[in-house]
């Protein structure tokens, strides 16, 4: 089983006790919809789509939980997946679902820690992520860990009952390699 230690956030297994958690935030129309699509599903469904993410390589369930090193508390979780069928890239996403957590550089280090999890551990060339324009946040963060605005899908993202355009973002490997942990 893979742990990922950082100095703010460890990276570990999901386990069945964090279901609940995920759960909850997956369903808080507050938390996920301002910047994604809000899909409700029930709890049976979301346990099975997290338990086969091994299986599935397109799965967008949590790959890994996030906990705050210092506690031990689950603040958050991280995934990646295979974006396009043909294209040999994975995108990353994230989700700190504990507000509190919010804003001490949590998502930073988790994200840098799967990136080179992925780039240490898979044969590909590039990581990337999708990421609604309106997000100031997490464009700030993919941004300050040193990806790459590749450009704007524009119009391809639907939620709050309107059209949203998303940028794209990549780092190769070469760029990555040239990149420190986030203080």
């Amino acid at each position: 089983m893979t742990v990922l230690e950082g100095t703010g956030v460890r990276l570990r297994p999901v386990a069945p006790s964090d279901y609940p958690a995920f759960y909850g935030w997956y369903e808080d129309p507050e938390l996920v919809s301002p910047f994604d699509r809000y899909a409700p599903e029930t709890y049976d469904e979301f346990v099975r789509s997290v338990e086969g993410a091994g299986d599935d390589p397109a799965s967008l369930a949590p790959r890994f939980s996030v906990d705050e090193a210092r506690s031990g508390r689950l603040v958050g979780t991280v995934g990646h997946y295979v974006a396009h069928p043909v294209l040999e890239y994975l995108d990353v996403w994230y989700l700190l679902g504990d507000p509190a957590a919010r804003g001490r550089g949590y998502g930073r280090e988790a994200v840098f820690l799967l990136v080179d999890h992925l780039f240490r551990t898979r044969s590909i060339e590039r990581v990337g992520a999708t990421v609604d324009v309106g997000n100031v946040p997490s464009n700030r963060l993919m941004e300050g860990l040193g990806f790459r605005v590749e450009g704007t899908l524009r119009s391809s993202l639907f939620h709050h009952g309107q059209w949203h355009d998303v940028r794209i973002y990549g780092i190769t490997r070469p760029e990555w390699a040239t990149r420190r942990p986030p203080k």
